[in-house]
């Protein structure tokens, strides 16, 4: 036999280890990243699972000494939040309203403004619109806890101290400048070709913004209108200083009120919490095929 012939037999033999070197490397990788995914799911979900524990506890009890579930669980915590029958719990279901009403009016608002910025700034080629767009972006730079006090001021001097509104203003202004870059950067994946064919075939910039440009950036609108709404659910420095009677309170509000007490029955103020989480989780996996329908679409054509 030939020397070109025994290489040639040799050969199917010494690629054999090296195939099942490359497969054991992907196994153990797969393995590593199920393990890491695991561990920071297990993590991330501690804390709620704790929140659980303490709600299900009839005393309310912080401490399980190593226990994974209460001895006898009940859900009276849960029944008290339902009707009201603690004091701290009482009109909660219209502090519930507020905290939907700000949540719902900052998540429109920052879609209704930011798309129209966004689109007079990126698609009717206004001069120096790209410094208009990054111009918002800075008042991030500036926390938002400095401004509390100059906007409250604001909202006294304009009669609108102690409303929903003064709220749903301060949330509308922290929200609009990233939905402003966020649609920005998502229409840029628009041709504008479509615009120019809709303006030749007689389409005002307004039936541009209405037919063609909401309808194509929905993602987009999905994912900014989710985040405002989330913004404005777990906001609370505002809300705690704008807002001061009774009537307009706001749960995130109600919930901070337990801690005054020489004694907070941990019970209630988890259960409170749980069910003011439920809303904003029920919409963002509503809302999470068009997120992620953005995020593809971003993704292929990048």
């Amino acid at each position: 036999m030939s020397l070109a012939g025994a290489r040639l037999l040799r050969a199917p033999a010494a690629a054999w280890p090296l195939r099942q070197r490359h497969r054991l490397r992907r196994l153990l990788a797969t393995a590593g990243t199920l393990a890491l995914a695991l561990a920071l799911l297990i993590w991330s979900l501690l804390p709620t699972y704790n929140m659980l524990l303490i709600a299900l506890d009839a005393e309310g009890d912080t401490e399980y000494a190593g226990t994974v579930w209460p001895a006898e669980p009940t859900l009276e915590s849960f029944r008290v939040v339902m009707t009201g029958d603690y004091w701290y719990l009482e009109h909660f279901w219209h502090k519930f309203a507020n905290s939907l009403i700000v949540a719902l009016a900052t998540m429109m608002l920052t879609i209704f403004i930011g798309s129209l910025a966004s689109f007079a700034l990126g698609r009717m080629r206004l001069a120096r619109g790209w410094l208009l767009g990054n111009f918002a972006i800075l008042t991030y730079a500036v926390p938002a806890s400095f401004l509390v006090i100059p906007f409250y001021r604001i909202m006294r001097a304009y009669g609108l101290s102690d409303t929903l509104w003064s709220v749903i203003a301060a949330d509308v202004a922290f929200a609009t400048p990233y939905a402003i870059l966020i649609l920005q950067q998502y229409a840029k994946l628009i041709p504008r070709e479509i615009d120019e064919a809709a303006q030749v075939d007689g389409a005002s910039p307004l039936a541009v913004y209405r037919s063609i440009y909401l309808p194509l950036t929905a993602p987009a609108l999905a994912a900014v209108g989710t985040f405002a709404l989330l913004l404005a659910w777990n906001e609370y420095l505002y809300q705690y200083l704008l807002l001061t009677s009774d009537r307009n309170m706001t749960v995130a509000v109600a919930i901070a009120q337990f801690f005054d007490a020489d004694e907070a029955p941990w019970n209630y103020m988890m259960a409170t919490a749980i069910v003011y989480a439920l809303p904003p989780v029920a919409i963002f996996f509503a809302l999470r095929r068009w997120v992620m329908a953005g995020m593809a679409l971003g993704g292929a054509k990048g």
